[in-house]
């Protein structure tokens, strides 16, 4: 792991809890913590949660350099700088969750919060990344019959790396156009679609390598 590398991960890392303690004074005692399917706000805590949340980038990054040292058969050390994209796009997206939920609280105008489009995003570089990922125990579509066929593992992620993206551009699109009274469940059943299809599809794969 070359420090190089990881230092435009590690200013991501920190940029939340940077900004938290900009605003410390200005954030009210009642912090927002959950919300539900519709986008309403059910779960609600003091204001010093606010660290937890300003650290969820810190700890994605801490997963991500710890996964590469357990993996059994070392493949994601392999992957070099397509692991380090990874591991640079999840921290992003949760830097500017942490900095978007930090900013809507300060400001109070939890009406215009739309983590439906980062999600949307999250999928569209996820899709992408997908395409061209190697077998692996930790990231990707993992089902018996990926990981029992290089070939299936290929096809389904090439299929599944289209189906994630064209999701994705689909929850930006509704992120938009949608109240969020409908966007929730839209997003769900995008997100069930694209994840159900990919596995269906290296089922039936595999079955066609054994009948060959």
């Amino acid at each position: 792991m070359k420090l190089k590398t990881e230092i435009p991960v590690l200013i991501l890392c920190i940029l939340p809890l940077l900004y938290l303690s900009y605003i410390w004074d200005a954030l009210p005692s009642k912090i927002p913590t959950q919300w539900n399917i519709k986008g309403e706000i059910d779960g609600w805590g003091g204001k010093n949660s606010t660290f937890f949340l300003s650290a969820f980038p810190f700890f994605t990054y801490l997963m991500m350099v710890i996964i590469p040292k357990i993996d059994p058969k070392n493949k994601l050390a392999q992957m070099g700088s397509k692991y380090t994209q990874l591991k640079f796009m999840l921290v992003a997206f949760m830097s500017i969750l942490s900095l978007s939920i930090l900013y809507i609280t300060k400001t109070q105008n939890f009406d215009n919060f739309k983590i439906e489009l980062l999600i949307g995003l999250l999928f569209l570089g996820l899709g992408n990344y997908f395409q061209t990922v190697k077998p692996n125990y930790f990231i990707g579509i993992k089902t018996p019959w990926t990981l029992e066929s290089e070939t299936v593992w290929k096809k389904t992620h090439q299929l599944g790396g289209k189906l994630w993206m064209l999701g994705g551009i689909l929850i930006v699109i509704c992120s938009l156009l949608l109240s969020k009274q409908y966007i929730g469940y839209t997003m769900m059943a995008i997100i069930a679609v694209i994840s159900i299809i990919p596995i269906a599809y290296s089922y039936f794969e595999f079955k066609k390598t054994k009948q060959l």
